[in-house]
């Protein structure tokens, strides 16, 4: 399928979701919003792909969230009836809670609102070192509704992120990094070489295994430790009827790399 916002690449076992909108700071539009969830259910379902580098075309902006300007030129025809988001909420990430494999947000500049929010919703955040990450909305009058009071306030101390919320205000990748929202801050150049560095450590590990240990932290999170530990996980079932399951122990015992079939 062709995409008018988004480009979609898949070069071997690494899937490659870029937002197109450069000339709007990556904001994404109803349109937009539809073309990414395509992009994330394909992504989910294909086989042959084990990781995904999610980043934003040009050098300033991996997404500035909402296209207000869209928006106000919707209003400006007549009564207004919010867009729907797609199931997988904005961006087709921020509400996709069965996509096990995993996403590696490149952040190539500001990410605000919900560009933060997607940013939040991935896995692994490399940013290059002039990124930003905000949750304006309150400026405008508008809440964090996809993850974003939410996802912050799990992933840093509580009053650090109560800051943050309250005034709207950005903090720059540095800040990030040692706050723990980002894994790695590096040149802007050294960006994408950076996140295909991590997808290719991903790849060393079994796909089957990997999702399995996606799955069970995030729905761990939310249970006691002993129910988190006792859980039922299915990707823990898929991995445990596998092929890969054999394969790693004789890898090992044959002093070889593995070979991973994701099955």
């Amino acid at each position: 399928m062709a995409y008018e916002y988004i480009t979609y690449k898949k070069e071997g076992r690494i899937a490659y979701v870029t937002i197109n909108r450069p000339e709007s700071m990556n904001s994404l539009h109803p349109p937009a919003h539809e073309e990414l969830w395509d992009v994330w259910c394909d992504f989910r379902d294909d086989s042959e792909v084990w990781v995904a580098i999610f980043t934003g075309a040009g050098e300033k902006a991996f997404s500035a969230g909402n296209d207000l300007k869209f928006t106000a030129e919707l209003m400006a025809k007549g009564p207004f009836t919010p867009q729907l988001l797609p199931p997988g909420g904005f961006g087709g990430i921020t509400n996709h809670f069965k996509c096990w494999k995993p996403i590696i947000a490149a952040v190539n500049g500001y990410a605000l609102g919900g560009g933060f929010e997607m940013v939040l919703a991935s896995d692994i955040v490399i940013a290059a070192e002039h990124a930003r990450f905000g949750l304006p909305e309150p400026k405008v009058g508008l809440v964090a509704i996809a993850g974003g009071v939410q996802r912050l306030s799990r992933q840093i101390p509580l009053k650090t992120a109560m800051g943050m919320i309250l005034t709207g205000r950005h903090i720059t990748a540095q800040e990030a990094y040692r706050l723990g929202l980002v894994n790695e801050v590096v040149p802007k150049e050294e960006l994408m070489v950076a996140a295909r560095r991590w997808a290719d450590e991903i790849l060393e590990c079994s796909p089957m295994a990997v999702r399995s240990s996606k799955e069970q932290v995030l729905t761990g999170l939310e249970l006691p430790l002993e129910a988190a530990i006792n859980n039922q996980y299915y990707t823990f079932q898929q991995m445990m009827s596998s092929q890969d399951i054999m394969e790693g122990p004789k890898a090992f015992a044959e002093k070889r790399k593995p070979i991973w079939k994701g099955k």
